[in-house]
């Protein structure tokens, strides 16, 4: 375009987000078939898994134990959530995801679990999230907010459809230290493109802002560092 174009500014933010979002779920579609074998298991996505049960079982104490209803959002194939469905305790398990092939993995692994009652799949946008106000206790999203072109929205959804007591465990790459900026900043944001891994500051300000009582940050790992925060409803 020229100088003097007359294409609208506003116009130009909402198709990079769109690119966003078709390149995330481009990649996380053909990645689906082999996504349980990657070798990111062991090195990010199976200790962020291992931080959100301890987490769960901490909120649990606190609050008396008790049923419970989760949504897990950018929940890939479900690890999460089927490890989670042996629990005496989890009501109703949700995994939400914007790519349809992991949605369609989840549904093949939900259909031979003996917890399958408890199990469901959802496709939607995690910026729009398909249900009404207050209906989980729990919200998970491990490792994939730096997809989410729009953070501060998918944080307030968080909030919204958390019930009152309700909690937020979130986790992603920790990249406020030299071995997190190259493995984040760098390798991952090379090898992807177009995400983005938030600050700790910048994450702590967008749980404030959308109302949250309370927050809890620690970092975990070394060679691979996450950022785990848990907020309160």
């Amino acid at each position: 375009m020229g100088p003097h174009s007359t294409e609208p500014t506003e116009s130009r933010p909402a198709e990079r987000h769109a690119a966003v979002r078709r390149t995330a779920r481009d990649h996380f579609d053909q990645w689906a078939h082999s996504y349980d074998r990657s070798r990111l298991n062991e090195l990010v996505f199976f200790p962020a898994l291992r931080a959100c049960q301890e987490e769960l079982v901490r909120w649990q104490q606190w609050r008396g134990r008790g049923p419970f209803r989760l949504l897990d959002v950018g929940c890939g194939t479900g690890t999460l959530i089927h490890t989670l469905a042996a629990w005496p305790e989890a009501e109703l398990l949700v995994g939400l995801d914007y790519s349809p092939m992991m949605a369609q993995r989840l549904a093949e692994k939900m259909a031979g679990s003996p917890h399958a009652h408890k199990l469901h799949t959802v496709v939607a946008d995690s910026e729009r999230l398909p249900f009404a106000d207050g209906s989980f206790d729990v919200v998970t999203c491990c490792n994939s907010f730096h997809h989410y072109p729009h953070q501060a929205a998918v944080i307030q959804g968080f909030q919204r459809v958390l019930r009152p007591g309700g909690v937020l465990m979130l986790v992603d790459g920790f990249r406020d230290n030299v071995i997190g900026w190259l493995v984040f900043d760098v390798a991952v944001a090379g090898y992807e493109r177009r995400v983005h891994h938030a600050a700790w500051s910048a994450i702590r300000d967008l749980i404030a802002a959308a109302g949250f009582a309370t927050l809890r940050q620690r970092k975990l790992n070394v060679l691979a560092p996450l950022l785990v925060n848990v907020a309160l409803r």
